[in-house]
């Protein structure tokens, strides 16, 4: 080192190999001596200068810019210059924090092209429209257009439907108008009834609801409304589709509802090869308390099974719900028929009415139409046409109820349609038809305050009234295609009937019908219609008889005994007689009765009901007497089905109401008392065993049922009703009486009926009624048909009861205080589709067989008539009457036989 020359410190320069700028180190400062600080100081500092410019001019990736210029960027394709953190200089005005970049989408090779019609599509600016704006709208559109009322309920769920999805521009482009015109369609297409409201039953929600998803643009897109149109109301008659659509059911439990697991049919066995050929096993006993409880769904348009298991104590709503679905199915029956129905084109000027008809359906140039109670205010003077329940007021009017309200009837000038042809009482649904009166005093029950069901003011005074008329069971169950099988004619009702519904547990028409139906024909004669509503007549059987004489019919005959009082000597002779007659003449098995059903009441007074003479013990020792005669036929005990009815004599029920009218329906007869009929029909099957070891044959069987109760023969296809009680003593103790016509107008009627009615009781063309439809005539104004010419007062009595019952579609169309009913079991009284067969056991009326819109209606009368057996026959002898059912022929005949 020089002497008088500044030190430069010790330092050494690196270069890194990537960036290339220099590293300076510097070595600790050393001091040689003290006399160069004063001389060196000022370039000392110059130096240090230097050293600090050039390591921060290293340190830099970029050149150094002014503040006054505009930063130079120099952008990298690198990824390293993407991921450059940012200065959080509020000068910058760059976030503190780095913005994560998202990774680019990959778009599959297969994906769906994007849609961008979303961005075509015009927004709705959604408002809040209060419902007294949207009033006017709706009024013109749903009242004026349609014929509808709006309720204040249903205004407010429109305002706020319409002021979402049509928006802003609701009014001056016209989409509130056809928003609730859509709406109306829906509604009525559903049947939603003439008031619009959101009920308990939501159905203007759903329907809202159903067309939300086609809003596009304050606008409905009818494309959408289409499909999902044919997707929601298209219902399939498939069987897979019916199966499906219960709620809660399993494909196995689907099939037991059919009845193709309880009546044994292989889907690979179709003509039933494999089947034992003893008709019996095809017969089964259903008690009233096994059968489904069925409710009609006005929402649906179809029954449905009741929620729940039925019990003896149920809430009071069921008993609202039990004669509002009594009314709904006789509604629904009105609604399917022509007379009904507004034709398209009207060639009469004079409105419809009963009288002029002389039935309860019109011609097919004119249709009926049912106005409901609540609508007849304001409408003072008006004629109009009702349908509801005849009810007794609190203040004892005779009054009309339905659904909407109840009105009191003026009956003074009322005349019953047919004229002295069916009983009118309290309980039973009909049609009145007359004029609506009102008192002035405007006051009404009806509205929020008495709720819907009030009493309006007035009354109503009735020209005429009429029972709904009947509908045939190949109709309602849609087996028949509405043809009648002896005169070929299209029936007037109309419908697709109930084919998928099982009534009976034991399988529907359309599930289990075909198959048998052909095990039916191979049971049967080949030629047998493959219907289940034909009967043949006698000149048909002959002729059947005569080319199928090579081939043995089997047992198709079922005997009924009604009022079999087993304390009486004579009762117990005249079954002897009656069995004996089948015995001795039966040479085979197969010439013996299908079954043999004894009907109620098994003593003639109370059993157990305060009584010395009526207790348990000799209620026992009447059936073991019937026992003791019983197993004097073994060989009929081991072929045949007996079935037992109570009637309201037998216990238990008799304990209570000492014998008067007991609650339907009601058990059998318990166990306790028939233990000993039960040992003698298992001893002649024991029997019938031993003699018949190689074969394994049908047994004897005893079944003590309800009632009422039902026999079932190949599934659907046959039912017969089995009911015994003396309604016809509480038909004329209950009936409502008219004021009876002018001499001239009662003679005028008579000799009309009696032109209009042939030897077969089938009404004629005449010259009054050639203007009327022969078929609705036919179909809805006839009285019952019977075999053969007896007009007698006992015959009429029988068509006036039978055209009561069945038009009624009920076996106690009474209120409750006249034959109560137990509310979770009120269908199995139902009538509705009608029977094949009715069993009406009275014993206070002479015995029958008459048939009316299909079904056969019999009557066995008692068994034995002390009355009249002492005053025709003489003393020592008697006279045993029973009815003889032929199942394939659907037709009864009244037996008697002397012991």
């Amino acid at each position: 080192m020089v002497e008088g020359e500044l030190p430069a410190p010790s330092e050494s320069v690196t270069f890194s190999s990537s960036k290339k700028s220099p590293t300076t180190r510097r070595a600790p400062p050393t001091f040689a001596s003290t006399k160069t600080t004063l001389q060196a100081s000022t370039s000392h500092q110059k130096t240090e200068l230097l050293y600090d410019s050039l390591q921060f001019m290293h340190k830099m990736e970029g050149p150094v810019s002014t503040p006054r210029l505009p930063a130079q960027s120099f952008k990298r394709n690198t990824a390293a210059a993407k991921e450059q953190l940012l200065s959080s200089s509020p000068g910058f005005g760059t976030p503190a924090y780095p913005i994560a970049s998202r990774q680019p989408a990959i778009r599959q090779p297969f994906a769906p092209p994007l849609n961008n019609a979303a961005n075509n599509v015009p927004t709705v600016l959604s408002i809040l429209l209060p419902p007294q704006t949207l009033r006017p709208v709706a009024f013109r559109t749903l009242t004026k257009k349609h014929n509808l009322t709006l309720t204040s309920s249903g205004l407010g769920l429109l305002s706020t439907f319409v002021g979402k999805f049509c928006g802003s521009g609701w009014r001056e482009e016209g989409l509130a108008e056809r928003v609730l015109d859509e709406i109306a369609k829906t509604w009525k297409r559903n049947g939603g009834g003439l008031i619009i409201e959101d009920g308990p039953d939501k159905k203007l929600s759903g329907i809202l609801k159903l067309l939300e998803p086609c809003m596009s643009g304050g606008r409905l897109d009818t494309g959408k409304l289409s499909r999902t149109n044919s997707s929601v109301g298209g219902s399939s008659l498939s069987r897979s589709s019916s199966l499906v659509d219960r709620p809660g059911m399993n494909r196995d439990d689907s099939q037991t509802s059919l009845g193709l697991s309880g009546l044994n049919v292989e889907e690979g066995d179709p003509d039933g090869e494999d089947h034992s050929l003893d008709i019996r096993s095809y017969l089964k006993v259903i008690s009233a308390f096994d059968q489904p409880k069925l409710l009609y769904s006005m929402a649906k348009k179809t029954l449905e099974p009741m929620s729940g298991s039925a019990t003896l104590l149920p809430p009071i709503q069921h008993k609202i719900s039990m004669f509002r679905n009594r009314y709904h199915l006789v509604h629904q029956r009105l609604m399917r028929n022509e007379s009904f129905q507004t034709p398209s084109f009207s060639t009469s000027g004079r409105p419809p009415s009963l009288l002029h008809s002389g039935s309860s359906a019109a011609t097919l140039q004119q249709a009926y139409k049912i106005t409901p109670i609540s609508n007849l205010l304001g409408r003072s003077g008006s004629s109009h046409l009702l349908l509801g329940l005849l009810v007794h007021s609190a203040a004892g009017d005779l009054s009309l109820t339905d659904l909407s309200g109840s009105v009191v009837l003026d009956l003074s000038i009322a005349r019953p349609i047919p004229a002295n042809g069916a009983w009118f009482c309290p309980g039973m649904i009909v049609l009145v038809e007359g004029t609506y009166q009102e008192d002035g005093s405007h006051s009404s029950n009806l509205g929020a305050a008495a709720g819907v069901g009030g009493q309006i003011k007035g009354q109503f005074i009735a020209e005429t009234v009429a029972g709904p008329p009947a509908e045939r069971r190949g109709l309602t169950i849609g087996s028949s295609n509405g043809l009648d099988a002896e005169n070929m004619n299209v029936h007037t009702s109309v419908g697709a009937g109930f084919g998928w519904i099982d009534f009976l547990g034991v399988g529907s028409d359309k599930g289990v019908g075909s198959q048998m139906r052909r095990l039916r024909r191979r049971f049967y004669s080949p030629s047998l219609p493959n219907t289940i509503s034909v009967s043949n007549t006698d000149a048909d059987a002959d002729a059947d008889a005569g080319e199928e004489h090579d081939h043995h019919l089997p047992r198709t005959k079922i005997a009924i005994l009604a009022e079999c009082t087993l304390d009486s000597p004579r009762t117990l002779e005249a079954i002897r007689a009656i069995l004996s007659s089948y015995n001795t003449s039966a040479g085979d098995a197969d010439d013996l009765p299908l079954s043999v059903v004894l009907m109620g009441n098994f003593v003639s007074t109370a059993s157990m009901a305060g009584s010395t003479k009526g207790g348990s013990v000799e209620y026992k020792e009447a059936f073991d007497a019937l026992a003791s005669i019983l197993s004097d036929f073994p060989f009929l005990l081991a072929n045949t089905t007996f079935v037992f009815v109570p009637g309201d004599n037998d216990p238990w029920a008799s304990s209570f109401s000492s014998g008067g009218a007991c609650v339907l329906p009601r058990q059998g007869v318990p166990e306790v008392f028939t233990s000993r009929i039960r040992r003698t029909i298992a001893s002649a099957n024991s029997e019938r065993k031993d003699k018949d070891k190689d074969r394994n044959p049908t047994t004897g069987d005893v079944v003590w049922t309800s009632n009422p109760a039902r026999l079932s023969l190949f599934g659907p296809l046959e039912e017969i009703v089995l009911f015994r009680d003396d309604i016809t003593s509480r038909f004329r103790r209950n009936a409502v009486t008219f004021s009876k016509p002018e001499d001239e107008d009662e003679d005028e009627l008579d000799m009309t009926n009696d032109q209009n009615q042939d030897g077969n009781g089938e009404f004629m063309d005449s010259d009054e009624t050639h203007n009327l439809d022969r078929r609705v005539h036919e179909a809805t104004s006839h009285l019952p048909q019977q075999q053969n010419t007896n007009t007698a007062h006992s015959t009429q009595a029988a068509r006036k009861l039978i055209k009561t019952i069945l038009d009624q579609s009920h076996l106690a169309p009474f209120t409750h205080s006249i034959r109560p009913v137990f509310w979770d079991h009120a269908a199995s009284l139902s009538l509705y589709p009608l029977p094949t067969a009715l069993v009406l056991a009275d014993a206070e009326m002479p015995g029958f067989a008459i048939s009316y819109e299909g079904c056969h209606v019999m009557n066995p009368g008692r068994v034995v008539d002390e009355l009249a057996l002492s005053r025709a026959t003489g003393r020592g002898s008697g006279v045993g009457r029973w009815v003889e059912f032929d199942v394939m022929k659907s037709k009864g005949e009244m037996r008697e036989v002397r012991f």
